[in-house]
């Protein structure tokens, strides 16, 4: 896993309108400024919807 902290991905998040894709998320998070290392871990979660931060976290987190 990438050294990536919850609150950068909250920061990198900012302003999402959820439910969201992850295409949407990513953009949003380059938008916002995100580093290269974020964005390829939003990159790489499952595609679909998210329907709010919590589905964000356990997908880029797990069960950590």
């Amino acid at each position: 896993m990438a050294n990536i902290s919850p609150i950068d991905l909250q920061k990198a998040l900012r302003g999402a309108d959820y439910p969201a894709s992850r295409d949407d998320l990513v953009t949003l998070a380059r938008n916002n400024g995100a580093d290269d290392v974020l964005v390829d871990v939003l990159v790489d979660a499952p595609a679909g919807e998210f329907d709010g931060p919590d589905d964000v976290q356990k997908a880029v987190f797990g069960d950590e």
